[in-house]
């Protein structure tokens, strides 16, 4: 059986979630964080009918979350060791192969050398070990955030980060899509280019563009004046329009409003992302920054996940982090 990385709306046997930990980190962030994660847990295993798998980082992480979400049904508490909470790309991808459930993992350097944080490159065993899946490690470096898949062997990724000499230096696209088709099953990638400004993930494709259906994908369409974003966002539909998938379909780009310009504190606009919702067993949540815009964008996903209700929730201190709910998230597929 050749290994296959499902679809995000394919049914999940848990959902692994990291939990801020770590004070020095997120310093005056941490309680707001925290909450903004107990609210997604919460959402996740009530209406979003999933299995959480909280993993926190560190002791006094640990007593938060007990304290903030040890009595939620169906939230099982994973004390672990990472960096932070990033673990759509510091934990292994999940997929389907002649094991069932199997574990795909790479190598890790802090978003091409920026954060380099204690055990966040033991994240993928550690969190392969406690789900019982084998793990296969693989000696490139990519990060869960950078890929979007179908289901059906099509990746959606962008030149800008995993073609970035800070990664595997010299790599070309026939390099990259090699190496896709081994690990994860490729047979046909998109290439998109540029992703958001002030990114640290170097234009993460999960903050650009995202497949919400077979031969469908999801790309901002920029918001008020000034949005940051307006050319890339653009530039991955005239992109996409233009792709066919792995089973030959012409892709169907749909636009959803952006939460537009957000300041950070040095403002600057950082890289808030509707696209960084999670899909979830019976709910899709989106992460909201400010309130119309955001309405919006689950009214349109709405539209999109008719069988699954979408819940907005607030992702404002996360995204002090540097990502949101998709980022802190991996899903462990069903068998």
């Amino acid at each position: 059986m050749r290994f296959t990385v499902p679809a995000e709306w394919a049914p999940h046997r848990a959902m692994w979630l990291g939990f801020p930990s770590h004070a020095d980190l997120w310093e005056t962030d941490l309680e707001a964080a925290q909450e903004e994660v107990a609210a997604l847990a919460r959402a996740l295993a009530g209406p979003g009918g999933e299995t959480v798998r909280l993993m926190t980082g560190h002791p006094d992480g640990e007593a938060a979350a007990r304290r903030m979400l040890g009595d939620v049904p169906n939230v099982e508490i994973v004390p672990g060791r990472f960096g932070d909470i990033w673990l759509r790309d510091t934990g292994p991808i999940f997929g389907l192969g002649e094991q069932g459930v199997e574990a795909r993992g790479f190598r890790f350097n802090g978003w091409g050398g920026k954060y380099d944080l204690e055990h966040d490159d033991t994240v993928a065993e550690q969190i392969a070990t406690a789900s019982g899946a084998p793990l296969r490690a693989f000696p490139f470096i990519l990060e869960g955030g950078a890929v979007d898949h179908d289901g059906e062997g099509t990746v959606l990724t962008t030149g800008q980060c995993v073609l970035n000499p800070n990664r595997n230096a010299g790599w070309t696209e026939a390099e990259a899509e090699a190496a896709f088709a081994e690990a994860l099953g490729a047979n046909t990638v998109i290439w998109l280019g540029e992703g958001l400004q002030n990114d640290h993930t170097d234009g993460h494709v999960d903050n650009l563009a995202r497949f919400v259906a077979p031969g469908v994908v999801a790309v901002p369409v920029a918001w008020g004046r000034g949005d940051p974003n307006a050319d890339a966002y653009d530039d991955a539909a005239r992109r996409l329009a233009s792709a066919t998938d792995a089973a030959g379909r012409k892709i169907q780009v749909v636009r959803i409003p952006s939460p537009g310009w957000v300041e950070g504190d040095d403002g600057r606009a950082i890289p808030a992302s509707h696209m960084n919702f999670l899909i979830a067993n019976k709910a899709v949540v989106v992460p909201v920054y400010e309130e119309r815009p955001g309405q919006l964008a689950v009214q349109a996903l709405e539209t999109l996940f008719p069988d699954r209700q979408v819940i907005g929730l607030p992702s404002v201190a996360i995204l002090t982090g540097g990502g949101s709910f998709h980022c802190i998230t991996q899903q462990e597929p069903a068998r």
